[in-house]
């Protein structure tokens, strides 16, 4: 099967849809498909045409930036041309093209699929107004045109503005998750490097810096927190610098972040690699998704520390508190509340043992394999 997967940023861009389409893509080619990324030249450093891991990527240059995302005028001359090479479009939204690729599915009689990752919610200024208008827009009209959508869970359909529209071609399919195995030593320099062994217990968070993402319902908890444990520590994993459109967001909190810095209760760590990340899990007591709204749709994250034995405390929002809810590794708090953050975290961390779950069976229901199997049957159903 030739299977073009078309989304607005790639690898090496990191954020949870590209991790998500990037296990998708090299599971697909494990399966012997032939898989097609066509995405955007985001970084003018990045090559035009590559294979990664036996996927072939193929990027449209950009002419500007529009908030996080950008203009890329050949997007539709090369779409033109590689859906019509394809047996089947699989879209990632949100994304401002997609409703003219799956215009081009259906002028060429191929079976388009979107997988919706999350809706959009940008801070509420005039100019993001404008942009959570069009977006929505381009949203739906990729909706009536696609032959079916997939989405994380129910629980988030159910609630999602657009997802309720289409239910009647609405498939839930549990997201790719996979890490390499972290070795003991892997472990343990992590471990030194981040002195988890004298700072504990250690709270791990692992998004961009990034006002969704509820970093100041955390600062707000650590006061409480720290009463209890005064040797706790926060590592961050992700993007915390020069995050596109989070400036403002950054300028704000950064003042008390440095503070807590000092004091040696919380570490910036970057970017981690799929390795790094393999040595990052185990060296936490628990994680933490207090996630503000439904630009988050799951947090992949909270699986691949369950695949470590780590808890998770994600906010209360559909689809983010699923995991906990479905695996019973951790305490589901109130959205935007850091008092009800700081009682579940530490209710995890006081009695670890009553968190612990079945982690064969979290890892097999999460195989990038399996979760290709599952879009195979879609693709084919739609197909035949």
């Amino acid at each position: 099967m030739k299977i073009l997967t078309v989304l607005t940023y790639y690898r090496p861009h990191t954020s949870g849809l590209t991790i998500y389409a990037e296990r998708l893509a090299r599971a697909f080619v494990k399966r012997g498909h032939q898989v097609t990324v066509m995405t955007t030249q985001y970084d003018p450093s990045l090559p035009r045409e590559e294979m990664m891991d036996g996927v072939k990527v193929i990027r449209v240059p950009v002419a500007a930036r529009v908030s996080k995302g950008v203009l890329a005028p050949a997007f539709g001359w090369v779409a033109t041309k590689l859906v019509a090479q394809h047996d089947v479009v699989q879209l990632h939204l949100p994304q401002f093209d997609a409703p003219g690729v799956a215009f081009r599915a259906r002028l060429f009689g191929k079976p388009a699929v979107l997988t919706y990752h999350c809706d959009l919610f940008l801070t509420r200024t005039w100019f993001n107004r404008l942009v959570n208008f069009v977006v929505n827009f381009q949203n739906n009209m990729a909706g009536r045109l696609a032959n079916h959508i997939v989405t994380y869970t129910q629980d988030y359909a159910d609630n999602s503005p657009f997802l309720s529209r289409y239910a009647s071609k609405l498939t839930p399919i549990l997201p790719p998750v996979e890490l390499p195995f972290p070795t003991p030593q892997a472990v343990s320099a992590f471990a030194d490097a981040h002195r988890t062994k004298e700072h504990k217990p250690v709270i791990g968070m692992a998004a961009r810096l990034a006002a969704e993402k509820g970093v100041e319902v955390l600062l707000d908890a650590l006061p409480a927190i720290l009463e209890k444990y005064p040797n706790a520590q926060v590592l961050f994993a992700g993007t915390y610098q020069n995050v596109m459109g989070e400036q403002a967001y950054s300028d704000r909190l950064m003042p008390r972040i440095r503070e807590y810095e000092i004091q040696g209760h919380w570490t910036f760590l970057g970017n981690l690699d799929p390795i790094q990340m393999a040595a990052f899990y185990p060296n936490l007591d628990v994680l933490t998704v207090p996630s503000l709204n439904s630009t988050e749709a799951f947090g992949l994250v909270q699986i691949e520390a369950m695949m470590n034995g780590v808890p998770s405390v994600p906010s209360a929002l559909p689809g983010v508190r699923r995991p906990v809810q479905m695996h019973g590794m951790g305490l589901v708090s109130q959205i935007g509340d850091s008092a009800s953050l700081a009682e579940s975290i530490l209710s995890v961390l006081d009695d670890p043992q009553k968190y612990r779950g079945d982690l064969d069976s979290i890892k097999k229901s999460y195989d990038p394999d399996s979760i290709a199997q599952e879009y195979e049957k879609l693709f084919q159903r739609l197909m035949n």
